[in-house]
This record gives C-alpha cells, sequence and structure tokens, in this order.
C-alpha cells in the first residue's frame, strides 16, 4: 500500500511540474533557438548541446555519430533549462515545433539503425517529441524518429560505436525473426527465419529490444542465443563485432567489406581493396548477381544471393563494367 501511495505521489509532483503543457514546451524551444535552418540544436546541459544535423556544425564538436547525424557540441553560452532525456513513463507524447504541438503516440519502435521510429500522425519535420513536461523523448527527422534511448547512448558513451552479429531481424507473428544474414562473414550461424528467444538467457519479445541490447554492447562481447529452427531448439555463440552501416548510412552488408552507397546507388566512400578493383567515388551499382537494383533495399535482397561470390555491375558515365566480391 506504502509503495502504491509514493508511486501515486511521484506523479502527481510529475503533474504539479508539467503545468503549462505543450504550450510551454513550444515557448521553451523558441527561447532556445532549438530550430536553426533545418538543424535541431538542444541544450542539454549549462555549456554543451546536442545537435542533429547533415553538416557539420560550426561549433567545437566533442563526437559525433555519423550513424544518426548527431554532434555532441560545446557552447560558451550558458544555458539554465536545458532539456533533459524522460527516464519515467512519458506522461503523452507531442511532436514539437516553433509553432504547434501534434499530440499523438510512437506507431513503430525504433528498430536498430534499420528503421527509425514511426508517429500516429502527420508531423513537419524537424521537430522534438517531447512528454508534457517538456522532456525529451526523441527527436524527429525526415527519415523518423530517432528514440531516446538512442540519444541517452550516444550523449553517455565515450565512444561512438554500434555492436553487430551480423543479422538483421524483424518482428512477425509476435515473434523476432532473422530476416537477413551477412552472406560475406562465413563464421555466423544463425540463418535467415531463425526464430529468437532469448539473449543471454534474457527472454526476446521484440526486434527493438533485442537490436538495442546488440548495438549498445560492447564490442568483442560474447553472446549466447537462443533460437527456434525447424521445430529444433538451438544455442548459437556469437561475438559482437563493430556495426559498419545502418542509420543515415547505406546497409547492404557490402559496407563491411569497405563499400558505401547513397540513396541512388552511387558510391559515397570505398575502401582501398575497391580502388584496386579500379572502382571510383560516384560510380554508380545498376545490378547485383544479375538482377537489376534501384534502391538500397534492392541491394540487399538480391545479396542474400551470394554464395561464393558477389557479382556487381557498375556504370561510370557510358561505360558499364563487373567487379567481383569476395
Amino acid at each position: 500500500m506504502l509503495r502504491v501511495f509514493f508511486a501515486l505521489n511521484i506523479i502527481f509532483v510529475s503533474l504539479l511540474a508539467c503545468k503549462g503543457g505543450y504550450q510551454t514546451c513550444i515557448k521553451k524551444v523558441k527561447y532556445a533557438n532549438v530550430f536553426q535552418n533545418q538543424t535541431i540544436q538542444i541544450p542539454i546541459s549549462k555549456h554543451k548541446k546536442l545537435i542533429y544535423s547533415n553538416m557539420k556544425p560550426n561549433a567545437e564538436i566533442i563526437k559525433y555519430d555519423p550513424f544518426l547525424n548527431l554532434y555532441l557540441v560545446k557552447d560558451k553560452r550558458s544555458y539554465k533549462h536545458p532539456f533533459r532525456t524522460n527516464y519515467n513513463l512519458p506522461l503523452g507524447y507531442a511532436s514539437v515545433d516553433n509553432n504547434m504541438a501534434i499530440e499523438g503516440v510512437i506507431k513503430k519502435n525504433q528498430i536498430g539503425l534499420d528503421r527509425f521510429a514511426t508517429f500516429s500522425e502527420v508531423v513537419s519535420t524537424p521537430a522534438l517529441l517531447l512528454n508534457s513536461c517538456c522532456a525529451l523523448e526523441g527527436i524527429v527527422t525526415p527519415d523518423g524518429i530517432i528514440e531516446k534511448e538512442y540519444i541517452n547512448n550516444f550523449i553517455n558513451t565515450k565512444k561512438v560505436e554500434y555492436g553487430d552479429i551480423g543479422i538483421r531481424v524483424e518482428d512477425k507473428n509476435n515473434k523476432v525473426i532473422i530476416s537477413k544474414v551477412n552472406p560475406f562473414d562465413k563464421t555466423i550461424e544463425l540463418k535467415k527465419g531463425d526464430i529468437i528467444l532469448e539473449l543471454n538467457s534474457q527472454k526476446v519479445t521484440n526486434s527493438a529490444e533485442f537490436m538495442r541490447k546488440i548495438l549498445f554492447s560492447p564490442i568483442n562481447k560474447k553472446h549466447t542465443i537462443k533460437v527456434l529452427r525447424s521445430a529444433k531448439i538451438i544455442f548459437i555463440e556469437t561475438t559482437s563485432r563493430n556495426r559498419d552501416g545502418g542509420g543515415i548510412l547505406s546497409d547492404t552488408f557490402l559496407e563491411s567489406k569497405g563499400l558505401f552507397f547513397d540513396k541512388n546507388l552511387k558510391i559515397i566512400k570505398l575502401s582501398k581493396q575497391f580502388k584496386m578493383y579500379g572502382l571510383k567515388l560516384n560510380d554508380k551499382l545498376l545490378q547485383v548477381n544479375g538482377k537489376k537494383v534501384r534502391s538500397l533495399s534492392d541491394v540487399r535482397e538480391n545479396i542474400d544471393q551470394f554464395k561464393h561470390k558477389a557479382l556487381l555491375l557498375f556504370a561510370r558515365d557510358d561505360f558499364q563494367f563487373f567487379v567481383n566480391i569476395k
């Protein structure tokens, strides 16, 4: 009974602290000048700001997350009332910009670096996802919502890196199913179609939580994964390595080989290995294993056909050429 009273008292105090609701949040984002030329600049402490931007900010950068376009920077200006991320149960959600607050709910949670969260209402970007106490629940970008767990992880970790075990997952029929496996890593024992039951002896209930645990785990951490495969229970040992693609970066598994694309399938970054193949920046990918590709999702689908090598067709101006990737 005492615990219930204590919990209700906390909620009551929180409600008092949220007096003014989302109109107060609109005033707060205006006062802090959060939205500047399609960038989001959020004061998170007295002399630090969290920035979401497609361009490198003109500021002293503490660290940068290339997967999420997040920057932590120093700021000489002093903020008496910085934004905090919400660690409690949210008291409602709203997408807030300089002009309005649109209330709604998170329709689908962020699944790792593969898919950002979605909101129940149509909203403009950029915006902040806030609760009624003006605490930060997420950042609303043109690609979806970056949820607070990823914001907290970025702010609180010394080094920006994400763990990867070479698989991508999805929720299907209330089960977490492996939808993609890195075809270039022959050490991976997990298979497409495996149903993930447990991670390190803890029950797995959804893809969002599972991918957070993998992404936020230290590099070289060993994991035990319990899966259901063809009606058989299997325990598989695996180890986290560095994640190469995802978020705003391409994620075709070719990134693990050092090859990155933009949304139009033009090369924007390549390793020395591919320079030896004769590839150059802006070469455009046309085919994977004999099938035409027009999007990154097409590449992901066709790269699954990789067995011994991947045959890629590129175009440079009016010249087309093949590259074999092992």
